[in-house]
């Protein structure tokens, strides 16, 4: 069963009368295609023009879906013969970081990223997507492989970010996330990111200090969640006064467009219409064209080159339109 967000309830209640004509359909000598054509077409185009026009705020939502591809859906539909690897040597495993090796499309590469989970009880097992200082010292681990073997590195992004808890700070938390993204920072292998759903603070930094940054193109990347924001800035605690987070999204710039126009990634990658819960097949499909060709392109550098470029493209960052 699809599930609608607030702003396509118009849309859910077309394509809900459209279910209901296509049962109708052939009963006691019924011919309903003509209507159905009818409403499909109106459906499309509201559709089309809703996700034309999305605010910040409704991107925060839609990079949020629960029908969007995660990791496992990536690992299932993009490579194969992928390989999980575990644990951090150091204190034990986390599951909201998930990597191995992994061919896509002839290529032999490190896949790296963050799995939210699917339903209640895999989201509860990965944590939300949100990693412990072991999980980042499972990236590094890898990342490490990586060179050994010079393997490119492909990390996906998808996390609120880093978990918060006691435990998690008493074992480094701060430190790991540091020592991931230094980590990025200095890999001799190339390294794409790609933001495929939420990309949130430091917790998402770590795996996304690449070569080459790119975008989903409802995916959100920001400093902090448009909540976090508004609970600092106008001390709007979820379900006590207005809500600001809207205004906080506005504010960020957090959109894929914003930060393609400020420099922080290098390009967007074009979701299907409605989204990429909508057809994941497809999404999924144009990710691979993506990651391929920038593949291609870092291949043909040295390691040396590649930490140089790494190194002057972040510290670009800022100087956009500066004279």
């Amino acid at each position: 069963m699809r599930t609608y967000l607030d702003f396509e309830k118009p849309i859910a209640e077309l394509e809900g009368r459209i279910a209901d004509l296509r049962q109708m359909d052939g009963e006691a000598g019924v011919n309903v295609d003509e209507e159905i054509e009818k409403l499909q077409s109106k459906a499309d185009t509201m559709l089309a023009d809703s996700y034309s026009k999305l605010s910040r705020w409704q991107k925060v939502q839609v990079a949020r879906h629960a029908s969007r591809p995660h990791f496992s859906d990536y690992v299932s539909q993009l490579v194969d013969d992928f390989t999980p690897l575990a644990g951090d040597r150091a204190f034990g495993e986390d599951s909201a970081i998930l990597g191995g090796p992994a061919r896509l499309r002839g290529h032999s590469i490190m896949l790296i990223g963050h799995e939210k989970g699917a339903d209640t009880a895999s989201r509860v097992a990965h944590n939300f997507g949100m990693a412990r200082p072991e999980g980042y010292r499972k990236a590094m681990r890898l990342m490490d492989m990586a060179e050994r073997f010079n393997l490119p590195v492909v990390t996906l992004v998808d996390t609120s970010g880093a978990y918060p808890g006691r435990g998690a700070e008493e074992r480094g938390q701060a430190e790991a996330i540091a020592s991931c993204t230094e980590k990025c920072l200095g890999l001799s292998s190339p390294l794409i990111s790609v933001v495929v759903g939420e990309g949130g603070s430091g917790g998402a930094v770590a795996l996304a200090a690449g070569n080459r940054v790119l975008m989903l193109e409802h995916s959100v990347y920001s400093v902090i969640s448009p909540e976090g924001c508004a609970s600092i800035l106008w001390k709007d605690a979820a379900g006590k006064g207005d809500n600001k987070a809207p205004d906080a999204a506005e504010a960020m710039r957090i959109s894929a467009q914003d930060l393609l126009e400020l420099g922080v990634v290098d390009s967007i990658i074009p979701e299907p219409v409605g989204g990429a819960h909508r057809d994941a097949r497809l999404t999924i499909e144009r990710l691979g064209d993506a990651v391929e060709s920038s593949l291609r392109e870092l291949e043909q550098l040295s390691p040396e080159e590649l930490k140089r470029q790494r190194r002057e493209k972040f510290l670009a960052i800022g100087r956009v339109g500066l004279t």
